[in-house]
């Protein structure tokens, strides 16, 4: 599924985020000319060209809509799950590859069973990093489809999570 994106779009770039489309830049590259989105990360500022022939293999892709949040937050809520009981570093390497995926539903799963596994022991300092990503590239994105605060984003996750 190939989308495309006008100025000013935003649009989510796997492991990094929600970026907003600055433009379209055209440069040769090896002797030919292509065309690269421009996306600024709203996170850290960074800029990243994206192919536009390529926008699918990277990942690029847009916010999720209303319905995908409702999935998020059931994602989010579901507790009957046996977090496994691997070795850290195994459990690390898998939920590096979900966060990489980009997909939402991913991202979810993985800061679910960080918080779940953190109910239970203390986590690797790994996996705390790994949670505070999980956690501010949901909130991110899930406050643009929701199109409400980040902190309200903050709230919901407190409340699911037992944490307010």
């Amino acid at each position: 599924m190939q989308t495309s994106f006008k100025t000013g779009d935003k649009a989510v770039y796997p492991g990094q985020g929600v970026g907003e489309v600055m433009g379209i830049e055209h440069t040769e590259v090896a002797g030919q000319r292509q065309s690269f989105y421009v996306l600024r990360i709203l996170e850290n500022g960074m800029r990243i060209m994206i192919p536009i022939n390529k926008v699918g293999s990277v990942g690029l892709r847009e916010i999720i809509s209303e319905e995908d949040v409702k999935q998020v937050y059931s994602i989010l809520r579901e507790k009957d799950i046996s977090v496994d009981s691997t070795t850290w570093n195994r459990r690390y390497r898998e939920y590096m590859e979900k966060i990489k995926t980009g997909s939402v539903f991913e991202i979810a799963e993985v800061l679910r069973d960080l918080y779940l596994l953190k109910g239970d022991k203390d986590l690797s300092f790994g996996e705390r990093k790994m949670l505070d990503t999980a956690r501010s590239l949901l909130i991110k994105e899930l406050s643009l489809a929701k199109d409400c605060s980040e902190e309200e984003v903050e709230s919901d996750l407190k409340k699911i999570f037992n944490l307010a």
